[in-house]
């Protein structure tokens, strides 16, 4: 099998909020979704792109002095003009606090097993595992399905994080045999509001859900639906209501709600972008916990359970 190799945003080890145990997360870079609130904004774009982390920076002016095309200026928005930016990392590799950094790198599949085998005594003794992550996993199977062989070769449970927007028979034939359960986002139910909010329509994402949700009340492996609550965009009555009687159609009895963090806005501005909702009072706050408490209440009354 062929494979292009992706590129890796980060593994980071010891979480214990993507699935049971604890867990080594791989983040994957490129998703097929462009949502306004995404919390990796970093992981969107499939391409290496340069970070700027001012509160890392100590005004050495050491970059200035390698940037050749001169991108780089105290004057610019952000600090690095994107334009004419090369994406050379000249200046990371001189950078010395590390302000300066490279987004995303190839990784060789066996080294990655490399540094996930560093945690396997933690999965043993928790019930852990690996998940995929990202941006999305599916965005290349190949690469994805050869990693999980890999990594269920050394025994090692695999959770996968995923928008739902994949072709179905690639998933089912590359990634499904390997994985033991998938985390599948639902975000907006509506699907012009779903369009506006992350880019595409929501068709090939609810129709893949309920194929794989079929799969798993027939004996297949455990399809988790969640939705992240967005301040005033998923988590409206309307949107919740609209989601219930989705669950209900399709005898989803568990479902997970996503609390809401506002650290996505620094994230932006650390790879160049202004995004319009960081001047939103209420989208720059930690999540309101009795709006929270609130749509937890409208899936319970449903009789969905939490995850």
């Amino acid at each position: 099998m062929t494979t292009t190799q992706p590129l890796i945003l980060d593994i980071k080890g010891n979480s214990l909020d993507d699935g049971p145990g604890i867990r080594t997360v791989i983040f994957f870079k490129g998703c097929p979704l462009n949502c306004v609130w995404c919390h990796n904004p970093e992981s969107k774009k499939s391409i290496v792109e340069l970070s700027f982390d001012g509160s890392k920076c100590i005004a050495c002016n050491t970059c200035l002095e390698t940037c050749q095309p001169g991108c780089l200026s105290r004057t610019n928005l952000y600090f690095i003009d994107r334009k004419t930016c090369t994406l050379c990392m000249a200046c990371t590799k001189t950078c010395p606090s590390g302000a300066l950094s490279q987004v995303g790198n190839t990784m060789k599949i066996e080294d990655i097993v490399e540094v996930v085998l560093k945690d396997k005594p933690f999965f043993k003794t928790s019930g852990g595992g690996v998940t995929l992550s990202g941006g999305e996993p599916t965005f290349n199977m190949e690469y994805s399905s050869n990693l999980m062989q890999a990594l269920k070769a050394e025994g090692i449970h695999i959770l996968v994080e995923t928008c739902g927007l994949f072709n179905l028979r690639k998933f089912r034939e590359l990634i499904y045999p390997y994985a033991d359960i998938i985390y599948f986002d639902i975000k907006i139910m509506d699907p012009t509001l779903h369009k506006q909010y992350c880019g595409l329509s929501n068709e090939v994402i609810l129709s893949n859900f309920c194929e794989l949700n079929r799969d798993y009340q027939q004996g297949g492996i455990q399809v988790l639906p969640r939705t992240p609550l967005i301040p005033g965009i998923t988590d409206t009555i309307e949107n919740l209501s609209a989601l219930v009687e989705f669950y209900r159609t399709q005898g989803v009895t568990k479902a997970d709600l996503l609390s809401y963090n506002p650290l996505w806005h620094e994230k932006n501005t650390r790879i160049g972008i202004k995004n319009p909702l960081s001047a939103i009072d209420k989208m720059t706050q930690f999540a309101d916990r009795k709006q929270e408490q609130e749509c937890h209440r409208i899936l319970a009354e449903a009789g969905i359970e939490r995850c």
